[in-house]
Parts: C-alpha cells; structure tokens; sequence
C-alpha cells in the first residue's frame, strides 16, 4: 500500500470540489514531488516515450505526468485536472517552461466526462487518483477515457489500495527547509466501514517554534485488481501483457469495440 494523497477525482466532482486540496496544495511539491516525479519517471517515462498521438494525464495534480510527459515526448498533453488549488500550481509551473513545450499542453478545468476530449491520446496515466473515487464516479470515468484514447490506445493506472487497512497506517513526510522555516507533515489511513480515511496534517517551524498547522481529510475507496479489470472489460478494455509492476494496471482499449 503506498499511501500518498490522492488528487483530484475525474468522475463528476460534488459540488464544492473546484475549492479542495486548498490546504495540501501549499505543501504537496515542498514534502512530496520529488518522490513522485522519480516515480512516474519510472512508471510511465518509457510508455509516454513511445506516444504518438498524444498523451492523456488524468487527475493531474501540480503537474509531475505532465512535466514528464513533454520531456519524453513530442506529442500534444492534456492535463485534466479540476481542482483549483493543485491547477493553479501546475499553471504556473507550465508558465516557467520554454513556448514550445507550453504550447503542446492543453489544461482542462472540468472533469474529464465533461471534457470535450475525443480519440486525443494514444497514451493515458492515470496516476495517485483512482483511489479517491467511489466505485459510481469510477464507472463515469471508464467510458470517458475510452473516448479521449484512440483505439489500441494504453492507459496507465495506478491501483487504489486493495483492502481498508487492518490498523492505522503512518507516514512521516520528510521534513524540508525553506528558508527559516522548516515545513514538515504526516498522513494517517484509517478505516472508516468500507472507505479508507486519509489525514493529512501539516506544520510549519520557525526558530522561536510551530508557526503554523493545518489539516485536511481525503476518502478513499479500496478496490481490488480483479475488479478494476473486469469494470474496465466492460468498456472495451483489455490488460496488457508483460507489465509486472502490481502498483500499475495497464490496459488497452480494444480495436474492434
């Protein structure tokens, strides 16, 4: 189980979903991007180095598949990514980049079955944020990625925990220096009946002592292997061969659908 937060969810989000993640995005790239920009690098970086169409990066976040994605490839991005606090760091580290690679990326504000993205990408990551979906949002998302990809298009996911935790997960972000100030976090998993409770709290130190703390609760939903294959086999997708990894599902939708 790897417990990260989870990003935004691109099934229809409830109402109020455009102000989440306020208080994570401050912290997010300062205690956890570098960790994930080596873990997509080696998750994704070979199969996004190999599209031809585009690439598809659903639940984009502060931007770490997107960055990766115009380094290793040539092709269009897209980036669907509707919560306002995590699109307004990834627009403005997409505003730092030379014009040539900004003007590959398109940013979409709205859930992705609300996107008008259709037969865009033949590559799609869908990185730290199916976990956050409940099993209804998920069915809205299965069909929409099978409209943005081209058929024989491969999607990149990665798995949702597979069970609710027996006992209290806790992970200790390392701790970061800017400046004068330290900024520092930790994230519990928790069960909660069938979904997984993510509390997140964060402080920031000072020479004099803590400045200032804050906290913020994800929901996650836990799905097992088996049963994202056979949700996503109802939508014309079958798994590809010779991928090892178990944190990663790759599948690819069906030429003949």
């Amino acid at each position: 189980m790897h417990p990260v937060i989870a990003k935004a969810p691109n099934g229809r989000p409830h109402p109020g979903f455009a102000d989440s993640y306020a208080v994570t995005a401050e912290f997010y790239d300062v205690l956890q991007a570098d960790r994930d920009e080596a873990r997509v690098h080696h998750l994704y970086g070979r199969q996004v180095a190999r599209a031809r169409v585009g690439v598809l990066d659903i639940g984009a976040g502060t931007g770490r598949v997107t960055l990766m994605s115009l380094a290793r490839s040539r092709v269009d991005v897209h980036a669907v990514e509707p919560a306002r606090a995590m699109r307004t760091s990834l627009m403005t580290r997409l505003a730092a980049l030379p014009a040539r690679q900004r003007e590959r990326v398109t940013v979409h504000s709205h859930a992705l079955d609300e996107a008008p993205l259709s037969a865009v990408a033949d590559v799609a990551v869908c990185h730290n944020t199916v976990a956050c979906l409940p099993p209804a949002a998920r069915e809205v998302l299965w069909p929409a990625i099978g409209k943005a990809l081209v058929p024989g298009g491969s999607l990149f996911l990665q798995m949702p925990p597979a069970l609710v935790p027996v006992r209290d997960v806790l992970r200790l972000l390392p701790e970061k220096r800017v400046g004068e100030h330290v900024y520092g976090g930790r994230l519990t998993m928790s069960a909660a009946g069938n979904r997984i409770r993510t509390r997140a709290d964060y402080w920031v130190r000072g020479a004099q002592g803590v400045l200032r703390e804050h906290t913020e609760t994800f929901w996650m939903w836990p799905a097992s292997r088996a049963r994202i294959i056979d949700d996503l086999a109802r939508h014309a997708f079958a798994p590809l061969p010779g991928q090892h990894d178990p944190g990663v599902l790759a599948v690819t939708l069906q030429p003949d659908r």
